[in-house]
């Protein structure tokens, strides 16, 4: 392990107008490694020296600050606003210029009203779109990352049990489980804990409380509360952790048997809405296009039908019983 010499700057006193320097304190790294800041990339800078002064007007928002934490994605507020305006920006132009050609391809073709409302709907409607889906990027990053935390959190309990019945100190307890890559989301929390205390310097309770304000997931903040509540309140650890254990495996048997329930009514609603009811109506159809006499338009009722609708609802179904299978 290689050592960095850290100044400690200590807030000025009744007796200090300025802030007094401490004694520099020494934390540890791997061998070769240096403290680095998060590098903006080409795009970021352009985007930052673009629209510096229009998000540095007012203050940064507070929840978009909390998300890009809680999401780890290394950017401040300002310079993601300003990436986000100016991605925005683009996309403005680049569907300015399809709703223009848009336009003069529906005129050309004498459907002028019509090209002039695709012309403003598109670049409007689009550049609307994109900003609100990337002014919520973090949140939902953050959201995703804490159902994943929620998923591996019986796991990763077992894991931290095991340990804590060898006696192993709380903060080895949170380096190994850093180590552990099978348990996703959950060993990332825990890496951020132990950089905060072999890193930093903070004290492991200190760092627990601030993995409990950071973490997206409601369990595990639960979980890193209860750590800290136990500790200073004089319990016992071990016991804290045995029991926790298996509430998670409890809760996560009850949570496994809903969602087989879930998809079970999937299953039954799949069969009845896109294998069944199709069929009858395309019979139905059939008959009246024959019976009725208005054979043209019927016929293109059963090719949407059979090209649009019986397609998309299949494949609808199968993406939402995937998502609901990789939660199992």
């Amino acid at each position: 392990m290689a050592s960095v010499t850290v100044p400690a700057i200590r807030a000025p006193s009744a007796g200090h107008p300025v802030p007094v320097t401490e004694p520099a304190r020494t934390v540890r790294v791997k061998r070769g490694a240096q403290p680095t800041h998060s590098p903006l990339s080409s795009f970021e800078q352009f985007a930052w020296r673009t629209f510096r002064e229009r998000v540095t007007a007012k203050p940064p928002d507070p929840t978009l600050e909390d998300n890009l934490v809680k999401a780890h994605m290394r950017i401040r507020a300002d310079e993601y606003m300003a990436k986000v305006y100016a991605t925005t920006m683009i996309v403005a132009i680049a569907l300015a210029v399809v709703g223009g050609v848009v336009a003069l391809l529906a005129s050309s073709g004498g459907a002028l009203l019509i090209g002039v409302v695709l012309g403003v709907v598109v670049p409007v409607g689009g550049t609307f779109l994109a900003f609100l889906v990337l002014r919520g990027l973090p949140g939902s990053t953050a959201s995703s990352r804490g159902k994943n935390i929620d998923r591996r959190i019986s796991a990763s309990m077992s894991f931290v049990s095991a340990m804590a019945s060898a006696d192993v100190n709380i903060d080895q307890i949170f380096k190994e489980l850093s180590k552990q890559k099978i348990y996703g989301e959950v060993a990332e929390e825990a890496a951020w804990i132990t950089r905060d205390t072999e890193l930093l310097g903070v004290d492991i309770l200190t760092a627990i409380k601030n993995g409990a304000a950071r973490t997206p997931s409601k369990r595990f903040q639960d979980f890193l509360q209860g750590v800290v509540t136990t500790a200073t309140s004089g319990g016992q650890l071990k016991p804290y952790f045995l029991v926790k254990a298996e509430q998670y495996e409890r809760e996560n048997k009850l949570e496994s048997l809903q969602r087989v329930e879930t998809m079970g009514l999937l299953a039954e609603t799949f069969v009845t809405v896109v294998v069944a009811f199709p069929l009858f109506l395309v019979i139905i159809i059939a008959i009246f296009a024959i019976i009725g006499g208005s054979g043209g338009f019927m016929l293109e009722i059963l090719w949407a039908i059979v090209g649009a609708m019986i397609p998309l609802s299949q494949f609808g179904f199968i993406f939402f019983m995937y998502t609901l299978a990789q939660e199992i």
